[in-house]
């Protein structure tokens, strides 16, 4: 007796079991449905017969041994790649210019394709490189991208074995898409502060919640891995990627992670794995929060993890402690991407300085014996790639192995216990490394080992549903991705997530309806995150139009009652080519590093990285020429500092002149005036220290939290780690007493 009803959609047939499974399948990708025992499964690989894999009654485990032995190499390296980063867009954006492709050997416009259809390079990948890993950034709305992945979906499963394609993406929830990691951001979708805001609140159950509203929203763009989130304790203050993590406390980004995973893998009805869930891909192991003096290793010349302090134990505790100890069905992390960085003269058993997905102790001592990890590991983007530069945002980052062939690196990772190659369109190397170990170990060998990284590989992409069912409704998509109440949720988080430094006389809030002058601020010309130069502007920070929601505006310093200026932490780089190595400052003014080190800890041969009494300046240096500039104009009339911050900061430059400061973390504007008009009362607390001035910076040492001499304000309010206030005073909570050091 059947036991199943089919019912037809556009392009696909939905077939829904007595047993509650429902699967769909593309009326174009010429696989068909096998009834056994009255229910109905996919024939993936077109065999006429119900394979184990094919087959959903089975346990998952059984279905992975299954499909992986019947793999080829070629196969297997293919589902090891994961894609460089793909834009879905028309939008007029960097990121859409240089993530789009080809339709046809033609442009978009000229070929008459959509937006959602395949570009020529993304057939060229899943065709014949079998990959099927995708990573996905700026799409125009959530119909466009569940379209795209459904052509995507239909596209893979006519192929070979009829594997899904497992599409991902990184962090796409913040207000804009100022970052390369943060890509996809903006839009359509609910907006929720940067990680560093979502640590601000001292909330993991917020973050729970950010989890589960986020995971909805993926799936219902056809993501199923969220290349997040970024547990690195950023113990050094200087480091660029500082606003992406859960701040400096180690504690604190453990509640964070576990949260964070949770509520983006744990499915609501089934506590555990289903349709609903996401993968959660942690970052980075072992922790890339101690880079020397500030420097990050997307440049050759930030590619050294240091501890001075002998503290590397404590940057895997959001790791083995959050992560990997899930209050849930899911019980840990699915996958893990190891940073760019060497952990300098860490590795005292093989006595290696490579970066860490190259390094075996790192991986397979470490992730895989010690801490019993078997879940993915994927390597952070292109670290196979050659790096002719240092100080190139676009090269490779082959750290500690410069001198070795593509090939032969991709074998170092593979033997260091590593599943997957990020940002790896291209089978070929994977195929070369293969070789290579049957050269080595043999053939059973090789084969074994590939088969553990597919069975991993393979295992993400069964615990989510996706052999089932990987379509969406693009109808369905637009009324989920960034409703109503997931805006709303977004929105208190970015409430809850600013933090007051300062009111003095209790000058906030100030009443709705007054008379406020905003000073535009001065931008120097600079460079992005690619190399592309932005030219020097002068601009009105924030939408006027929304201002004048709450406040009216006015041209004059005179008509007003009160100033508000908005601006950002300090901006700077660790090393120009025509100066060498030079300070990260985290001052406006011109900082010369009187108190580095000597020497620097970690080096190449016969290199020193020092900038001892070098100078540098922050490159938006006139915010502070402006706040100072609005105080004179303004003759004792309340000034009020709005600072989007991306790093611990020396307010020592303007805090006694500002009768204000308030700390936001990415946020909407409307959110910083409602806690300005006391609409909203601010919650948030610091993440991490705000130093004294740049002696304290420069004397901490870089894998050690909480050991900066921290800023004392004209008040005597101390800006340590857990410290803010509300609009009576300094906040004592349950959040300050469980956390605070």
């Amino acid at each position: 007796m059947k036991k199943y009803a089919v019912i037809e959609k556009d392009n696909y047939r939905y077939v829904k079991s007595q047993g509650g499974i429902e699967i769909a399948y593309s009326k174009e990708s010429g696989i068909s449905i096998l009834e056994v025992d009255g229910f109905a499964f996919k024939d993936l690989n077109k065999n006429g017969v119900l394979d184990p894999y094919e087959d959903w009654r089975l346990p998952i485990e059984e279905r992975i041994d299954d499909l992986s032995s019947k793999m080829s190499k070629e196969e297997i390296a293919g589902l090891m790649l994961y894609s460089g980063h793909q834009a879905v867009s028309t939008k007029d954006s960097i990121f859409a210019k240089m993530f789009g492709g080809t339709y046809d050997g033609k442009s978009l416009e000229e070929s008459g394709k959509d937006i959602s259809d395949l570009t020529d390079q993304q057939k060229s990948f899943l065709k014949e490189d079998y990959l099927r890993h995708i990573l996905l950034t700026i799409v125009d709305d959530a119909k466009t991208a569940a379209t795209w992945n459904n052509n995507v979906q239909a596209f893979v499963e006519g192929l070979g074995l009829g594997i899904p394609a497992n599409n991902s993406s990184d962090p796409r929830h913040t207000p804009s898409a100022n970052t390369e990691f943060n890509a996809g951001a903006g839009g359509d979708i609910s907006k929720w502060p940067e990680p560093l805001g979502l640590a601000a609140t001292f909330d993991p159950e917020l973050v729970r919640r950010f989890g589960q509203v986020a995971s909805k929203e993926y799936r219902a763009l056809g993501i199923t891995t969220a290349l997040s989130p970024q547990v690195d304790i950023a113990t050094e203050p200087r480091w660029m990627r500082f606003n992406g993590t859960f701040g400096e406390d180690s504690i604190l980004s453990r509640d964070m992670a576990e949260a964070y995973c949770d509520g983006f893998q744990t499915t609501e009805e089934k506590n555990g794995w289903g349709r609903g869930s996401v993968n959660a891909m942690v970052k980075h192991w072992p922790g890339g929060g101690s880079g020397e003096a500030g420097r990050d290793a997307h440049y050759g010349y930030g590619k050294y993890a240091v501890y001075p302090g002998n503290n590397f134990d404590e940057h895997l505790v959001p790791f083995t402690d959050g992560a990997f100890k899930l209050k849930n069905g899911t019980k840990e992390a699915s996958a893990v991407m190891p940073y760019y960085t060497i952990s300098y003269d860490q590795d005292h058993k093989y006595n290696e300085n490579v970066g860490n997905s190259y390094n075996k102790l790192i991986i397979t001592d470490l992730l895989r014996n010690k801490y019993n990890y078997d879940g993915v590991v994927c390597t952070d983007w292109m670290i196979t790639k050659d790096a002719p530069t240092i100080d190139s945002f676009l090269v490779g980052k082959c750290w500690g192995v410069e001198t070795m062939g593509e090939a032969k690196r991709h074998y170092k990772i593979l033997m260091a216990g590593v599943d997957q190659f990020g940002g790896n369109n291209d089978m070929q190397p994977i195929l070369d490394a293969y070789d290579m170990g049957v050269k080595e170990h043999g053939e059973e060998f090789m084969r074994n080992r590939f088969e553990t990284s597919a069975k991993r590989l393979l295992r993400n992409i069964f615990r989510t549903g996706l052999f089932e069912n990987p379509y969406v409704d693009p109808k369905e998509s637009e009324n989920i991705v960034g409703n109503e109440d997931f805006m709303q949720e977004g929105y208190n988080a970015q409430i809850k997530s600013i933090v007051m430094l300062k009111n003095k006389n209790n000058i906030l809030p100030i009443n709705r309806n007054k008379k406020v002058y905003i000073p535009k601020r001065r931008l120097k010309e600079g460079v992005d995150w690619f190399g592309n130069v932005i030219p020097a502007s002068e601009v009105f920070p924030v939408e006027k139009k929304i201002v004048e929601k709450y406040y009216t505006v006015v041209e004059k310093p005179e008509d007003a009652d009160f100033a508000m200026v908005f601006i950002e932490s300090p901006d700077s780089v660790g090393y120009k080519k025509e100066e060498g190595y030079i300070p990260v400052t985290l001052q406006y003014r011109p900082y010369t590093a009187e108190y580095a080190r000597e020497e620097s800890i970690a080096s190449d041969i016969g290199e020193s990285r020092s900038y001892k009494n070098k100078s540098n300046t922050a490159t938006n240096e006139q915010d502070l020429d402006i706040i100072l500039e609005t105080k004179t104009a303004m003759n004792n009339k309340p000034v009020i500092v709005s600072m989007n911050c991306k790093n611990p900061t020396v307010v020592g430059e303007f805090e006694n002149v500002v009768d204000s400061i308030l700390l936001n973390f990415n946020v909407q504007t409307q959110a910083i005036l409602d806690i300005m008009s006391g609409t909203k009362e601010p919650s948030g607390l610091l993440p991490f220290q705000m130093p004294k001035d740049m002696k304290t910076v420069e004397e901490q040492k870089e894998d050690l939290a909480h050991d900066m001499e921290c800023y004392i304000d004209e008040e005597g309010h101390k800006y340590d780690f857990a410290y803010g206030m509300n609009f009576n005073g300094i906040i004592i909570d349950e959040r300050v007493k469980t956390y605070k050091k």
